[in-house]
């Protein structure tokens, strides 16, 4: 077991691993081993002071259901439309946000040229040459990803497209919502076998093991160090990783047999269909696997930034258990139908679910959702119509009490200078310790966050 600061001031540790062979657990702050924070003053402060703020953003392609999607202030609280009820439960805990548009992505056509600078808000270009701008996602990750052993997580739940679309833009637009760079998206981590080996950088020929197996003894004898509040808190994260464990089990084996199926065919496992090349058959477990992936990296700050793409801009996934006959991107051409609010309401409950899990997680005087914001955006909000001039937006989590939550709020009628994506950015970003004069097409904060 190491221990190290986080930095060269009296600050928590959030840098404590459990080490096995070829194997790395970082664990969640347990207050045994850190300590009271001490400020620079030399009074004893709250942990919640210096707590790790987080961003993760989730992403829905081709719009949501547009009649269902509303949320009003009421006076015992916000009421929220069919679509967003899985949020219910946490509605004092997130902001509904209206009205907010993306300049650059409209006008430009359907499909592509209104994904592809989604988080950027930088004009993209037709053609065999990839143009566009770094994601606000990556801008945070390349200012605070050093404080942590990964910058970023990038994760899919549906593989990418090649080739063009009708409108002559690259279907690599529609199919990454993180840019690292004006011509380079980062690449999806789509199997969560895969990303959970990365989240413990387990790897070699033990790597089909458990990693809670072989760093047990370790474990152990951390037990004996620490208080019992912390004991119970290392029990329950330590159950969390087994079940997250137990569901990658089944995974591998399938992503295995999808491996050596390409290597002696010769045929790339991203032209092969789910669950041909490996990925889970079932989306259900597939997108509650990834969002449990993510929250063991917050908790155990092994990363501060993350994305996740739920269905990609022209889907062609199924949603057998919601009576729904058609994909994903044929269905929201009837977005007003029952079968696209279930697929809506179904996307919602994953923000829902891994908000949940961070809001149980217990830090200083809060919880890690107290310490983080989750952003859910779609590219467009009527996928009938294709009408990106406003996009729907949810976002939950306090960000260190920075944002004040619980709210709704409405930019429709705030004149187009006045309700840019890339304001909000500006202003998440402020909050992140990240300040830039401007970004994308902003130079100015939005007003009221």
């Amino acid at each position: 077991m190491s221990h190290r600061s986080a930095s060269p001031r009296h600050t928590l540790s959030r840098r404590t691993f459990l080490k096995g062979v070829g194997v790395t657990m970082a664990l969640p702050w347990l207050e045994s081993l850190a300590g009271p924070l001490v400020t620079t003053a030399g009074e004893t402060a709250g942990a919640a002071a210096v707590a790790p703020k987080r961003f993760g953003v989730m992403f829905m392609g081709n719009g949501i259901c547009p009649p269902h999607w509303w949320a009003k202030e009421t006076p015992v609280g916000l009421e929220l439309g069919r679509s967003l009820e899985p949020l219910e439960p946490l509605k004092h805990k997130i902001n509904v946000i209206e009205g907010l548009f993306n300049r650059q992505a409209t006008g430009q056509g359907i499909h592509p040229a209104q994904t592809g600078n989604l988080l950027s808000g930088t004009p993209i270009a037709k053609g065999s040459i990839i143009q566009g701008g770094i994601s606000m996602d990556q801008v945070l990750a390349n200012h605070i990803g050093q404080e942590t052993v990964q910058p970023s997580m990038v994760l899919a739940c549906e593989q990418p497209m090649t080739g063009y679309h009708e409108t002559n833009f690259s279907n690599a637009y529609s199919s990454h919502i993180s840019w690292r760079n004006a011509d380079s998206p980062v690449p999806n981590e789509l199997y969560p076998a895969l990303a959970f080996d990365s989240l413990f950088e387990n790897r070699g020929s033990l790597r089909n093991l458990s990693v809670l197996d072989r760093i047990a003894d370790r474990a152990k004898e951390l037990s004996r160090r620490i208080s019992a509040a912390d004991k119970g808190k290392l029990d329950e994260y330590l159950t969390s990783v087994r079940e997250v464990e137990r569901g990658i089990e089944r995974m591998r084996s399938g992503m295995d047999k999808a491996a050596d199926r390409a290597k002696h065919t010769g045929r790339p496992l991203f032209s092969m269909q789910r669950p041909e090349n490996g990925l889970p058959e079932g989306l259900r477990e597939h997108t509650r696997l990834m969002c449990d992936i993510i929250a063991l990296g917050f908790q155990t700050d092994k990363t501060r930034v993350a994305s996740l793409l739920l269905a990609r801009d022209l889907s062609g996934l199924y949603y057998p258990w919601l009576n729904a006959p058609d994909p994903h991107h044929k269905t929201s051409h009837s977005d007003t139908s029952d079968h696209y609010e279930r697929m809506t309401r179904f996307h919602v409950s994953q923000l829902a679910y891994l908000s949940k899990r961070l809001d149980e997680m217990p830090e200083g005087d809060g919880t890690v959702l107290d310490n983080t914001c989750l952003m859910f955006l779609s590219n467009m909000w009527s996928g009938s119509r294709h009408d990106n001039s406003k996009v729907p937006l949810v976002t939950v989590g306090g960000l260190g009490r920075t944002l004040k939550t619980g709210r709704v709020l409405d930019y429709t009628g705030a004149g187009d200078d006045n309700r840019k994506l890339c304001s909000l950015y500006l202003s998440l970003m402020d909050r992140m310790d990240v300040k830039l004069d401007h970004f994308g097409d902003a130079d100015e904060r939005l007003a009221g966050v």
